[in-house]
């Protein structure tokens, strides 16, 4: 039997501890069993957490990443822009006071006028109506009667003819009438369909309204609406003569500033009755144009005011005895470097009136070539150089004021330049008739352009899709259509003057709509196109 070496046994026992330690390391312990609430909850989280990014996140997301386009009645405004919604007619309605002819009489010269009338008009889009002024009068023959509950443009005055060659007619020029003469054998017999006096009242009527119908037509022919029926004697000679007052007049505005300045080269004259002379002379025509729009005024004194320095300085005429300026030179007369003429005050545009006095040793100065002192710059203003009277005495020198009286002749004549600055219709002779004819074409001219801003709209809108489309551009073309409906129905039952407040809302609507600030600034990348090219393609003549 061995011996037990006690060494060897301790080394054996050395050699397993480490193994032994090892092996309880590698023991892995389980974990104890979830219990099913775990589960439960740890599936909740996990669908929290993704319901809250579907849920929540992605219309967030969308909402945010998004451009908004209101919805916008597209084909509506196109149709309107192409004239497929409205027809415009201007019926005109015209009275016949005939205070001393019996009823029968009365109505059988109304339909032979009348006949007359269809017969020469070759523009169905305006047309002229007439009937008998309520109630007829046979006592007092020399005030007309006139009906109140309907729009009247002219009433023709039937007067009997005591003396003077008759059928004649005079025209009021501060009243809307004609007053005709005659005799009562020239009123055509109940058997009759025609007469000498139906056919003088037609041509008079036809006379006084062809002007405002050439510039109804030539309006049209500008438009989408143009493929209607048109006057077929509109001539070259005529539509260019309408394309020279259009150019010539400012584009029409609810509100315009006149501003009258009084310029001189020295020191005198310092001061104007100008005040008085606005009240006298101005002021009454303001008041028959504030139907159409309104006007303000401001005032304004320069002295020391020299000529632009790129004009030729005036030259004495022996001829003429007078300094001469050459009319090359009038468009470069104002010397808007030094001279106070602000462009625009307010909202509306600024029409110009300047009254130069010339200095006493170039005095008097006019026009080389037509020996005229006054002239008009086309959307600007007028100038008139007012020359102070010559005195007999050795020194000369300008009054230190200018009277109401001395004001008299720049103010009628700013007068007219306001007139045909505004597009105010040279004939007929009557300025009530001419104002009128003004409210139907200003109401047509607004009815255009709005409807061809809809348009210009529409195909921007859908020209660029990823331009926004705001709530209020909706609203206000909403509002526009419904404005436009009502000037279109108010032109063809004449009543003008509602339709132009209509066509004027209508309008700065569709300017406002066309023009929104948020939707330009979503114009982005090859969308970055300038929305007035597709506004101004199209746009009717004003």
């Amino acid at each position: 039997m061995a011996a037990h070496d006690p060494d060897h046994a301790s080394s054996e026992k050395a050699d397993d501890a480490p193994q032994t330690a090892v092996d309880a390391a590698s023991v892995i312990t389980p974990p104890p069993p979830e219990s099913s609430a775990s589960i439960t909850t740890r599936r909740l989280v996990i669908m929290s957490f993704w319901a809250v990014a579907i849920l929540l996140g992605l219309p967030l997301w969308f909402k945010t990443t998004t451009i908004y386009r209101a919805d916008l009645p597209l084909q509506q405004m196109l149709d309107w822009a192409d004239g497929k919604t409205c027809r415009p007619v201007f019926p005109l309605r015209i009275a016949i006071d005939a205070p001393v002819l019996p009823e029968a009489d009365a109505h059988h010269l109304l339909r032979t006028t009348q006949h007359a009338l269809d017969d020469l008009n070759d523009f169905s889009a305006h047309h002229l109506r007439l009937l008998l002024a309520d109630p007829p009068r046979s006592a007092d023959a020399t005030q007309p009667s006139s009906p109140s509950d309907i729009d009247i443009a002219l009433t023709l005055h039937l007067i009997p003819a005591q003396n003077g060659p008759t059928p004649r007619a005079e025209l009021r020029s501060y009243e809307p009438i004609l007053d005709v003469y005659y005799t009562q054998n020239q009123i055509p017999s109940p058997s009759s369909t025609s007469s000498p006096l139906a056919t003088f009242l037609a041509n008079e009527l036809q006379s006084i309204f062809s002007e405002e119908q050439a510039a109804l037509a030539y309006l049209l022919s500008g438009t989408g609406m143009g493929n209607m029926a048109r006057m077929k004697s509109l001539s070259p000679e005529t539509a260019a003569a309408l394309e020279r007052q259009k150019t010539r007049s400012f584009k029409y505005a609810p509100t315009y500033h006149l501003t009258f300045s009084l310029f001189t080269p020295g020191p005198a004259p310092s001061a104007w009755e100008i005040e008085a002379a606005l009240d006298e002379y101005i002021s009454p025509l303001l008041h028959s144009l504030s139907t159409i729009s309104n006007f303000t005024i401001d005032t304004q004194v320069q002295l020391y005011a020299t000529f632009a320095p790129s004009i030729r300085e005036p030259e004495f005429d022996q001829e003429k005895n007078a300094w001469t300026l050459h009319k090359e030179d009038l468009t470069g007369f104002i010397n808007a470097a030094e001279w106070p003429l602000s462009p625009s005050i307010g909202a509306g545009p600024t029409v110009n009136f300047v009254l130069y006095v010339p200095s006493e040793s170039q005095s008097p100065m006019v026009v080389k070539e037509n020996g005229g002192n006054s002239w008009l710059v086309p959307q600007w203003g007028g100038v008139l150089i007012l020359n102070p009277p010559k005195s007999s005495s050795k020194n000369r020198a300008n009054p230190p004021s200018l009277d109401k009286e001395a004001l008299r002749p720049a103010m009628l004549t700013f007068s007219n330049q306001l007139l045909s600055l505004l597009g105010v219709p040279q004939s007929p002779d009557s300025l009530p008739l001419r104002i009128t004819t003004l409210t139907r074409i200003r109401a047509a001219s607004l009815l255009f352009s709005a409807s061809s801003t809809l348009g210009s709209l529409a195909r921007l809108t859908q020209a660029l899709p990823s331009i926004a489309i705001p709530d209020n551009v909706a609203i206000s073309v909403k509002q526009t259509i419904a404005h436009l409906h009502a000037a279109c129905d108010d032109l063809r039952e004449g009543k003008f003057h509602s339709a132009l407040e209509h066509a004027r809302v209508a309008e700065a609507g569709a300017e406002k709509a066309f023009f929104e600030r948020s939707m330009a600034r979503t114009r982005v990348g090859v969308d970055q196109a300038d929305p007035l090219d597709l506004k101004c393609a199209d746009q009717p003549k004003q």
